[in-house]
């Protein structure tokens, strides 16, 4: 595994509540607390490869049973347009 991949993994296991509120903040999202919390938590306790496509699916529809659909489908988005403006489209499949 390269060590951007590691570096990524990390961050997304060792996220923060407040942090999420921050970045539901900044991109615009609707996120309550608990929710941040139970999102924070999922991250931490469970394994996920956001590197595939079947990875992330798993975890978009994770994301839609703590939220909602609409904000599962607005993270998704979110998410392929920080890959794409930050060069790092070959990591993922």
């Amino acid at each position: 595994m390269s060590f951007i991949k590691q570096i990524i993994l990390s961050k997304l296991k060792n996220v923060r509540e407040a942090e999420l509120l921050a970045y539901s903040r900044q991109y615009q999202f609707d996120i309550t607390q608990p929710e941040a919390a139970k999102i924070a938590a999922y991250l931490k306790t469970h394994q996920i490869d956001p590197f595939t496509a079947s990875g992330r699916a798993g975890l978009i529809r994770e994301l839609a049973v703590i939220t909602n659909p609409e904000t599962a489908k607005k993270a998704n988005q979110l998410f392929l347009e920080l890959i794409r403006s930050n060069g790092v489209e070959h990591l993922f499949n």
